[in-house]
């Protein structure tokens, strides 16, 4: 839910070789059922590959540190390669 040039400076500061999704609008939180009443997504981390697929979900604390998304992401760098 943060706008687009706050996700920019997050992957610099990050290092990040890939976009992160600005949903400042809040529309995609609320078709993938992560928007609370409250009008805040709760903390969740999609892993998406090129397919439009999503391959791993991070929710709650567990999305709080990257590396399920990191992991993710590595195993389908690996999968890619056989």
């Amino acid at each position: 839910m943060d706008s687009a040039p706050a996700n920019r400076v997050f992957a610099k500061q990050l290092g990040l070789t890939f976009p992160l999704l600005s949903d400042f609008q809040r529309k995609v939180s609320k078709e993938y059922g992560v928007l609370n009443p409250n009008g805040y997504a709760n903390r969740t981390t999609f892993v998406i590959n090129k397919k439009g697929i999503i391959t791993h979900v991070d929710v709650g604390s567990e999305a709080l540190s990257p590396s399920g998304a990191v992991d993710a992401c590595s195993l389908m760098a690996h999968r890619k390669g056989k």
